[in-house]
């Protein structure tokens, strides 16, 4: 008989792998050999893998905070991002358990004055992403009242037909947890934590409600170099969520919470089976690849069915990888985002599945490299690091986008201005008709003091299109 998996967790904690078969230990070994190796290339993060009940690893690498110089680890608090869906999902499957709602519930019920073309969108069609509402009305701590986004909402356009077509939304999710309250009568974070975390054993995830371990709350380093401080402490500091976030995305939680969530989902603390098998059933999409309940579910080669979702606030990325027939679960995080780490789970998921796979190394990400070169280097030898930045990360420099990046970090950071000017320059002789590059250009002379080289820039920008660039020469000028 398997052995429940909290108490798992617990003993995996303290004894690390000496608890694992000999078959485990090999595929424990296997990861942790494979993140260790990307840590010391700035990888930074956490992975929890569950196989037929038992906890492979659960380990974290790299820095929670570098000031501190806290280790992450399974208690380190990191943002979810849009995995934030699934509280939301099975909030709503609680309410219709409970006889509260029924997912082909009109919108009409629920909101009053809904124009013509939303009054009939269902609650379905909300958790299916079919609903026709945009992605975002703002931005995610954009101040706005609740009577003012939702009256925002729904007097904007639908992008099309409700019922007609998958758009990922995250206002839509929004809406789905002004229904929980309204159908609850108590504030979205209260219910969740009240029908949700508390039976799971969850005491570290939400927004505001937990007694938050302070000394576990990660820090972010976007790309590896950009800090910010965690959300939580943004949450506190403004005494409340916004709408543009609220149900949709932004709450927090740690990897043993999460296999807490897996185990309570898997067990039926939460949800009876019949409503489990709802929300990772596919109704949107294709045979291959569909939206369920805030999941999505894809079938794999060898007809393995994944079922999976990611979140990111840019600086963290989240993901949840689940394979129900082969009892596969797994939960990834990193606090320094970048491209080449974002979806590390997926890596490990094959190497879960496949004991003769073997993934490409985690190199070091390409801005963290620029950036160490710019700060021992001086800009006479900007040549020499686009050659390196050509040898070692091509894939990485197809475009102008990766130049344009990193110099507009460098003004963000205000630090090494000369350089960002410099690869602003190389940017548009090789890409002399993008006026998005003049207009960067123009950026580069103004955060060097070059008063008419920035307009000259910017006018140039305005030639070929980029009209962004005429209120910077109306301010430039007025000066």
């Amino acid at each position: 008989m398997k052995k429940p998996l909290f108490l798992v967790t617990a003993i995996i904690i303290q004894l690390g792998a000496f608890s694992l078969n000999a078959q485990q230990k090999t595929l424990y070994s296997r990861i942790d050999s494979y993140l260790t190796a990307g840590s010391e290339n700035g990888f930074s993060g956490a992975i929890a893998v569950v196989k037929d009940g038992d906890v492979i690893i659960n380990k974290g690498y790299g820095l929670a905070n570098k000031d501190t110089q806290t280790l992450n680890n399974p208690n380190t608090i990191f943002d979810i991002g849009s995995n934030t869906k699934q509280f939301t999902s099975t909030a709503i499957l609680k309410l219709e358990e409970l006889g509260k709602l029924k997912l082909s519930d009109p919108l009409s019920k629920y909101f009053k004055d809904l124009p013509t073309d939303k009054q009939n969108i269902t609650i379905h069609q909300l958790l299916t992403h079919t609903a026709g509402f945009p992605d975002a009305i703002g931005k995610d701590f954009d101040k706005i009242s609740q009577e003012q986004f939702f009256k925002t909402l729904f007097a904007g356009k639908l992008l099309s037909e409700p019922g007609a077509k998958y758009s990922y939304s995250n206002t839509g999710y929004s809406v789905l947890g002004r229904i929980i309250e309204l159908v609850s009568g108590q504030p979205y974070e209260a219910y969740v934590n009240e029908y949700l975390f508390k039976p799971a054993g969850m005491k570290q995830t939400g927004y505001l409600l937990p007694e938050w371990d302070t000394k576990q709350l990660s820090r972010s380093y976007n790309r590896g170099i950009l800090d910010s401080e965690s959300p939580v402490v943004r949450y506190q500091r403004d005494g409340g969520i916004t709408w543009h976030l609220k149900a949709n995305g932004g709450i927090n939680s740690t990897q043993n919470d999460m296999l807490l969530w897996f185990e309570a989902l898997k067990t039926n603390k939460i949800l009876s089976a019949g409503s489990l098998k709802k929300l990772i059933t596919p109704y949107t999409g294709n045979s291959r690849y569909s939206y369920a309940y805030g999941w999505t579910v894809r079938m794999l080669e060898g007809n393995i069915k994944r079922v999976s979702h990611n979140g990111s606030n840019g600086a963290y990325a989240h993901s949840l990888v689940w394979f129900p027939e082969e009892d596969v679960y797994i939960v990834y995080i990193t606090n320094a985002n970048s491209a080449k780490v974002e979806f590390l789970a997926y890596e490990v998921a094959k190497m879960t599945l496949d004991n003769t796979y073997v993934p490409e190394p985690i190199k070091n990400n390409v801005y963290a490299y620029a950036m160490d070169y710019i700060k021992q280097h001086p800009t006479d030898q900007s040549g020499e690091l686009v050659r390196l930045l050509q040898e070692n990360y091509a894939d990485d420099l197809t475009d102008s986008g990766l130049l344009n990046t990193i110099g507009n970090l460098l003004i963000r950071f205000d630090k090494n201005l000369n350089w960002a000017l410099e690869l602003f320059k190389i940017n548009v002789q090789q890409y002399p008709e993008d006026g998005n590059l003049w207009d960067s250009l123009g950026d580069g002379y103004k955060a060097n003091n070059l008063k008419e080289e920035a307009i000259k820039s910017y006018q140039k920008a305005v030639e070929l299109g980029y009209k962004g660039s005429q209120k910077k020469i109306a301010e430039l000028t007025k000066e």
